[in-house]
């Protein structure tokens, strides 16, 4: 049973892991999309979701934070001057896990991995956000009201 086992060891060993996710992520912040296993792909979700959220506040100690987890200063620039603006506003879910079949080779579940704002293909093609309205017109329910209170 995996009771409270809460991370996917990937099986690799703590050092192996922590640099296999951190190259990950700076290649997901440089290139906005990379394809994975989906197991690595969920992984890395959850490695890099915080530090986009951290980016939001573009402070030193943030920046340090960030670079303490990536190791890549050409990652944390791009982090924070380019995909920190585009996200301002976006309370989370800054990344889309797509399945894409079985790898050739050996079988393995594969996954592209890419941020949300920077999918220009999804943005394009997503509908428009309707006109927000209400379940009663105010001016429907002004002509009712005149003629009973007359």
């Amino acid at each position: 049973m995996r009771h409270n086992k809460a991370i996917n060891h990937l099986g690799r060993k703590s050092g192996h892991r922590k640099a296999l996710l951190a190259n990950m992520a700076a290649s997901l912040i440089l290139h906005k999309r990379i394809e994975t296993t989906v197991a690595k792909a969920k992984a890395l979700k959850s490695y890099v979701e915080p530090l986009i959220t951290k980016s939001k506040d573009d402070s030193t100690h943030s920046r340090r934070v960030v670079f303490s987890y990536l190791k890549s200063k050409e990652a944390v620039s791009e982090l924070f001057r380019t995909v920190a603006p585009k996200i301002a506003d976006r309370p989370g879910g800054y990344t889309r896990v797509l399945k894409t079949g079985f790898r050739q080779g050996d079988g393995a579940d594969m996954a592209l991995i890419e941020l949300v704002d920077f999918n220009e293909a999804a943005l394009a093609s997503a509908p428009k956000a309707a006109k927000k309205t209400t379940r009663r017109s105010s001016k429907k329910a002004a002509e009712v009201e005149t003629p009973a209170a007359e």
